[in-house]
């Protein structure tokens, strides 16, 4: 009765989403483009992938990033092995493309209508589907069920906030999860929420494979070269991943660090490209003097901020900074990756909203590899200014936070393992 109910809601819904769709892309275009898409609807100038391949969904960036290791391991392992990733957003579209040019198919994820799931599926003809850390479609999982297609959720991660809403439907959703063939969870936190919810299948515990980051030497090259040409002997602090109401914060912060120390640059990278013109509006507002990474411009002694407005950059961005406050966490956000930051033993500094990533905060709580503040700019320069003062307890947080990240690698070969048997099959 409630999958009825859930599939009527679905198909109610529809004119509100294309509602949804247009407004969003007033500020960025790219969500009208390929519409017939969410509807599993392809032109027949559609490239058509190889049947008996894989779909590997990655909701957007923060996923596609996530999944990007792992994708070139399975293409490096199993060349001749057809690979369809998709995605819900134009950005995460964006970074696919980005990452692997043609050497993976990319489409959206169609809206969970029967119909559109089972024209999907009609037209990719995978032999199995590896969803990448939360997304929980019914209907998809139960077409890929009819068809003996397996369904795994990798790098599983399910929330206290999504668990919860869960449990108001408990039958329901059990019916769900027990169609799904392997859940491989980031965290036993994880884990027992599934486990809570009903889910009896298969739950293997591989850990977060975000922990496997490799810095590659084309990074290094890279990350050596803009600190040589752009920053130079100049302090650098980066906030990542920021959200509505923390530029604010952010850039308050900055004003009163600039005090201390005048020379100091900021590099400002908000989480989502639509946001990229209104922050640049708010900082013009606050009437400080600033420069796009876009331009491609070195920002000179006399630019005090840097807005980070390109895609595929943090990584490099992090490089070249001496303490990087990590996004989503002064607001209720959740938080984002703080390992990234702490690859190249940058300090990091979050807020304390951290409820995505339950376990690894954890870890970097014990060894002191995080600071973590209370959601104001007083806070923040503060803690910003502690790090800028003394090279050595910069030092002591980055390598607390590097030994994590090492202690915990290995995540990503147990889920490959794991995935072998769907792989080879």
């Amino acid at each position: 009765m409630l999958g009825w109910l859930y599939t009527c809601a679905i198909y109610l819904l529809q004119p509100l989403l294309l509602l949804f769709m247009l407004g969003r892309s007033i500020k960025s275009p790219n969500y009208r483009k390929r519409i017939n898409e969410r509807y599993g609807l392809f032109y027949a100038t559609s490239e058509r992938p190889q049947a008996n391949g894989i779909i590997i969904h990655a909701a957007s960036v923060g996923e596609v990033i996530a999944a990007t290791p792992l994708v070139r391991q399975i293409q490096e392992k199993y060349p001749d092995l057809p690979i369809t990733m998709t995605t819900v957003t134009p950005t995460g579209s964006a970074r696919v493309k980005a990452a692997f040019g043609n050497s993976v198919h990319h489409f959206y994820l169609p809206y969970d209508l029967p119909d559109a799931v089972t024209r999907f599926i009609n037209f990719i003809q995978p032999k199995a589907c590896i969803v990448i850390e939360t997304e929980i479609w019914p209907n998809l999982i139960h077409q890929l069920k009819l068809r003996n297609i397996p369904f795994i959720v990798a790098n599983a991660r399910l929330s206290a906030r999504s668990a919860k809403r869960y449990a108001c439907v408990e039958n329901h959703i059990q019916n769900v999860l027990n169609e799904i063939c392997l859940i491989a969870p980031q965290d036993s936190i994880s884990g027992q929420r599934y486990t809570d919810l009903g889910y009896h299948g298969r739950l293997a515990l591989t850990g977060n494979i975000k922990y496997d980051l490799v810095i590659s030497d084309e990074l290094l090259n890279n990350i050596k070269m803009l600190d040589q040409e752009w920053i130079g002997n100049r302090p650098v602090w980066i906030a990542a991943s920021t959200h509505e109401g923390e530029e604010e914060i952010v850039l308050q912060a900055h004003r009163a660090l600039l005090q201390q120390f005048p020379d100091l640059l900021l590099i400002l990278a908000p989480r989502h490209p639509e946001r990229f013109n209104s922050v640049a509006n708010l900082i013009e507002k606050e009437k400080f003097s600033y420069c796009r990474r876009s331009e491609k411009i070195a920002p000179n002694s006399q630019i005090q901020i840097l807005l980070g407005d390109t895609m595929g950059e943090l990584m490099l961005m992090y490089g070249v900074s001496d303490v990087a406050f990590v996004g989503g966490s002064l607001v209720k956000h959740g938080g984002h990756n703080p390992l990234e930051p702490l690859a190249f033993k940058v300090p990091v500094i979050s807020g304390k909203y951290t409820f995505n990533f339950p376990e690894v905060f954890c870890n970097l709580r014990e060894v002191q590899g995080v600071l973590e503040i209370n959601s104001n700019y007083t806070a923040l320069s503060h803690a910003v200014e502690q790090f800028l003062s003394s090279i050595s307890l910069r030092e002591r947080f980055g390598h607390a936070g590097y030994e994590v990240l090492i202690e915990n690698r290995g995540a990503l070969q147990r889920l490959l393992d794991l995935l072998r048997p769907y792989l080879e099959k």
